[in-house]
């Protein structure tokens, strides 16, 4: 499988510089070059799609310091994990839209903190829409159902939804500009049989050992609708021959984590936790790209940024080498929180 343009999808927009899943985030993104836009979706209590990178909305939006909804804030398991929040769940979508967006992530700017609002799925769709003819250009999005087991289990669930969505949009057929990604696979075999839009099965591990090898924790050591079919096997084992086989027979790509790619040795490396990889030498690529080209299958990868933080020792603070290795390696597109970096890394590969 032929890999002449790697996309650029913006992951979450461009959420190295405004806050995540807004609109002005998703614009910033376009405007810099990105391909597709990346808005998870999670549910309102009266069933609206809107992006949000998890259910609980405690750290993306300015709800903890709302007075009117401090009875909302609970506990509830999500995944097996206990969580104490605020849940998109408990809120109507005209409550959703009083709060403001807040950028997660402590060493990026703060300082446009609560002015943007949290957009519909709808309206990130719209805005896709208006930009490929605007700049004359198609960009596509790249859709994520968020935890897709809890949604049905408390009667919300996002698959139908997410279809009727773009089919309102006119975006419901084979080569419309869009991908539906998931970490589970049941809802994209589901979703194979009632679209025909490009699937993508996510593929996740909770960390890398300080030898490189990769480590499987809850609640990132499996697709959690296996956890709950009882099926003991992990993530890794969707990139064996037999498990990049069976993704083929539903799905059109796989979208994992770089370090199934290209792995870092050196003191041990939690994937949800503040890190730093400044310390970390890179081993040897694995042979996963070419695997799943085989196979048939896309290989899209996450996450770039440009902290030096989250550069490995190799890269020397430089996070154009970071994109240039995985484009020469061959992938098919990459999630970044900096769009443009990765734009202008491209026009180098192609340049070279």
């Amino acid at each position: 499988m032929p890999n002449q343009d790697p996309l650029i999808i913006a992951h979450r927009g461009a959420s190295g510089y405004l806050p995540e899943h807004t609109l002005e985030a998703y614009a910033l993104a376009i405007d810099q070059g990105a391909d597709y836009i990346e808005p998870d979706l999670v549910a309102t209590k009266d069933g609206y799609l809107i992006a949000r990178h998890e259910p609980n909305i405690i750290n993306t939006t300015d709800v903890e310091g709302r007075g009117e909804f401090l009875n909302r804030k609970r506990k509830t398991m999500i995944d097996g994990v206990e969580e104490e929040g605020y849940f998109a769940a408990d809120f109507t979508l005209a409550e959703i839209r009083t709060l403001g967006a807040v950028q997660q992530v402590a060493d990026r700017d703060q300082s446009l903190n609560g002015l943007y609002t949290v957009p519909t799925f709808e309206e990130v769709i719209e805005l896709a829409q208006h930009k490929s003819q605007h700049n004359k250009r198609t960009i596509g999005v790249y859709p994520e159902t968020k935890h897709p087991t809890y949604h049905q289990s408390i009667g919300l669930p996002l698959e139908d939804r997410l279809i009727e969505a773009l089919g309102r949009a006119r975006w419901n057929y084979r080569d419309a500009p869009v991908f539906i990604q998931s970490l589970e696979s049941a809802n994209l075999r589901y979703m194979r049989s009632v679209t025909k839009v490009k699937l993508v099965q996510l593929i996740a591990a909770s960390g890398v050992a300080a030898d490189g090898a990769l480590q499987f924790n809850p609640p990132f050591d499996r697709p959690y609708d296996w956890t709950v079919s009882g099926d003991t096997r992990y993530f890794r084992d969707l990139v064996t021959a037999p498990g990049l086989a069976a993704i083929s027979t539903y799905a059109d790509g796989i979208g994992l984590w770089k370090r199934y790619i290209v792995s870092v040795a050196g003191a041990k490396l939690t994937a949800t936790a503040a890190y730093s990889e400044a310390n970390r030498n890179l081993l040897s690529p694995s042979p996963l790209i070419d695997d799943a080209h085989r196979t048939g299958l896309l290989v899209h990868v996450w996450t770039f940024r440009n902290e030096q933080h989250r550069l490995a020792a190799d890269y020397q603070g430089s996070p154009i080498n970071e994109y240039l290795q995985f484009y020469r390696l061959g992938v098919d597109g990459v999630f970044s929180d900096f769009p443009d970096t990765a734009v202008a890394a491209r026009v180098m590969h192609k340049l070279v």
